[in-house]
């Protein structure tokens, strides 16, 4: 896997990292100012949460008590990892924000890397209100905090990628010779998420087809051809 670089052209803090698909993804990694409101709505819902269980244990004694210590610890430690590692990758704080965590090649954060980077909070808060964390996240341009760092994790500004298969703007062309269905199924497909690809995985998987489907057609630009291709398969001629 190619590791993630930052985008020359970019004045932001967005850059791109691909995944073994060979699909490329712009991530942009989530600030101060964006965290600090994740987290504060997070602190809320667990203090709400605590609070309300709380007025129910304290009618259990000593029991009770007990009990409290583990749902503290719980709240406090496996809260986040139980969002992270959902569906979403976020806590309902980051979620109310548009913020999720992902490996730092853009794939969905691992079990082992969300328990590092919540247990590494411990070192984030040191020496005193996160002080370390902080720090850290404002010396780097990916925000990664101390946790982060450890575990090889990002906050993210989440986009949903495009749905449906929306090709590239291409003339439409016929393929070559006549295509079975199947054939016909592989390239459309092809086409709806060359946009996704980088160019490079792009081209290698067009230049298995391109042979039969456009023969004639320049290595430079076979992508373009087979993209035409799709078109026509899909009726806009």
């Amino acid at each position: 896997m190619r590791s993630a670089a930052f985008e020359d052209e970019l004045l932001d803090t967005r850059f791109r990292v691909e995944t073994p698909e060979g699909i490329g993804l712009a991530v942009a990694p989530a600030g101060v100012v964006s965290r600090l409101y994740a987290f504060a709505i997070d602190f809320g819902v667990r203090l709400a949460l605590f609070g309300v269980l709380s007025l129910v244990l304290d009618n259990l004694g000593g029991f009770g008590f007990g009990i409290g210590l583990v749902v503290f610890f719980a709240l406090e430690w496996l809260y986040p990892v139980v969002f992270e590692l959902s569906e979403g990758a976020a806590t309902p704080g980051k979620r109310a924000l548009g913020l999720r965590v992902v490996m730092d090649s853009g794939l969905p954060v691992t079990p082992a890397a969300s328990l590092t980077r919540n247990l590494l909070r411990a070192a984030d808060f040191m020496p005193f209100l996160y002080a370390f964390g902080l720090l850290a996240m404002l010396l780097r341009p990916d925000f990664k905090r101390l946790g982060d760092l450890a575990a090889g994790t990002l906050v993210v500004h989440w986009e949903r990628p495009p749905s449906g298969h929306a090709l590239p703007s291409v003339a439409p062309r016929p393929p070559a010779e006549r295509l079975s269905p199947r054939a016909q199924s592989a390239i459309v497909a092809w086409a709806g998420r060359v946009a996704r690809l980088t160019p490079a995985r792009a081209d290698e998987l067009a230049a298995i087809a391109a042979p039969a489907v456009v023969p004639r057609v320049a290595a430079e630009q076979r992508v373009a051809a087979l993209v035409g291709v799709a078109h026509w398969l899909l009726g806009h001629r």
